[in-house]
């Protein structure tokens, strides 16, 4: 997917120069082609030979050195990007571009580049906001740059507070979101459900099911990269939340009910991956049910089906609801499809020992409602993702 991709990794003189190697190391395992230029500060922190063995390339840490082909280096690599980041970016980098100053290798490439530029602060706490540097940093907002927001925490110099660079799984997220090659849901509001919700007995139990939120994170994922604005209603997970999404965090059939239907009527594409509950105690106890001698006995009432009331109410919205079925996997999928008017449904059959819940895989049948059918074998749940949003895209002539 980013074979054709190309990254100029600008690395500057800070302790953090170190992690950008992991930045490498994770890009070059999606295949993205990586150069990367070092100034000279960069270089007394961490040998080039380190950044070249990652990169397959060679680096770049002086503007005078003999190329190693007949081009002006910056130039060339200026137009060879698709992304340039600067990781770590010192308040000294981003102070030389957002005054116009271009006297080394990296910042006359930023300079000369057409592609987009992301810094990734990392400095002092304090450094990090003075006055001068915000203004700086300020400045190349207004003019398309982006930033990485820094994490907070010790810092090497034994200060506590903003200014560490941002975790590198982080940054290479948002630079492989940024490349990815479809941006086909721009201006579209994708909400997605996921994950399971609870239902109290009392203050200690509950029910629940064993979703664990991994489809629906892949799909807000998925849209958030094909450049959709995402709302992502999760039921309790472990999972990291995805950046660049509105999470709203449930737990009750209630509390996914009351968020969905409130939102829905500004989204573009709803799906709803995520497991309901289906049914509740009748009545909750605010006491802790004892341990008695005898059977403990519940009742049970049936709790909101908020996919049949988000099919009453859709008009232009694209609906799509998920059925996780143990038997007639086909025949009661579109059985749900008709019942609650639904676009599309994605069925599969949670039977199976390698995909479904806890899985990172998936196999699947998505059903239209003009009954065509397309059969997903075995697959991560990020690709069933991308071929759910490929169909409806194609379908709906997004």
């Amino acid at each position: 997917m980013y074979e054709n991709k190309t990254v100029v990794l600008g690395v500057t003189g800070g302790i953090a120069a170190y992690k950008a190697l992991d930045i490498v190391s994770k890009l070059k395992k999606h295949g993205v082609n990586v150069h990367v230029i070092m100034t000279k500060a960069a270089a007394e922190f961490v040998n080039p030979i380190a950044f070249q063995s990652l990169s397959q390339n060679f680096v770049i840490t002086d503007m005078f050195e003999e190329p190693k082909a007949w081009e002006i280096q910056h130039i060339s690599l200026a137009k060879k990007a698709d992304l340039l980041l600067v990781a770590p970016a010192t308040a000294n980098i981003i102070g030389k571009v957002a005054n116009g100053i271009a006297d080394d290798m990296l910042s006359t490439t930023i300079m000369a580049t057409k592609a987009p530029v992301v810094f990734a602060p990392a400095m002092n706490t304090n450094m990090f906001n003075n006055s001068i540097f915000k203004r700086n940093m300020d400045c190349l907002k207004e003019y398309s740059y982006d930033f990485i927001k820094p994490a907070s925490g010790r810092l090497a110099c034994g200060d506590t507070g903003e200014g560490k660079l941002a975790d590198t799984e982080l940054i290479s997220e948002i630079v492989l979101s940024k490349l990815y090659p479809t941006k086909d849901l721009m201006g579209k509001t994708v909400m997605v459900t996921a994950g399971p919700t609870i239902a109290p007995i009392d203050p200690v139990r509950y029910i629940t099911n064993r979703s664990t939120g991994k489809m629906g994170y892949a799909i807000a994922e998925e849209a958030r990269d094909r450049g959709a604005k995402v709302i992502l209603i999760s039921g309790p997970t472990s999972l990291k939340a995805p950046f660049g999404v509105e999470l709203i965090k449930v737990n009750t059939n209630e509390e996914m009910y009351n968020n969905v239907t409130a939102l829905f009527s500004k989204c573009d594409i709803a799906i709803k991956s995520a497991a309901v509950a289906d049914y509740k105690p009748e009545h909750y106890s605010t006491e802790k049910i004892k341990k008695g001698e005898d059977n403990l006995t519940l009742n049970f009432v049936k709790d909101k089906d908020i996919l049949l009331a988000l099919g009453k109410e859709k008009k232009q919205q694209i609906l799509v609801g998920f059925a996780a079925e143990s038997s007639k996997v086909i025949e009661n999928a579109k059985g749900k499809l008709e019942k609650k008017n639904l676009d599309y449904i994605v069925a599969n059959d949670i039977t199976s020992k390698d995909t479904g819940f806890a899985s990172d895989d998936n196999k699947v049948f998505i059903i239209s409602k003009d009954g065509t059918e397309a059969t997903l074998d075995k697959m991560s749940k990020r690709m069933v993702a991308k071929n759910l949003f490929d169909i409806i895209v194609k379908e709906h002539k997004l």
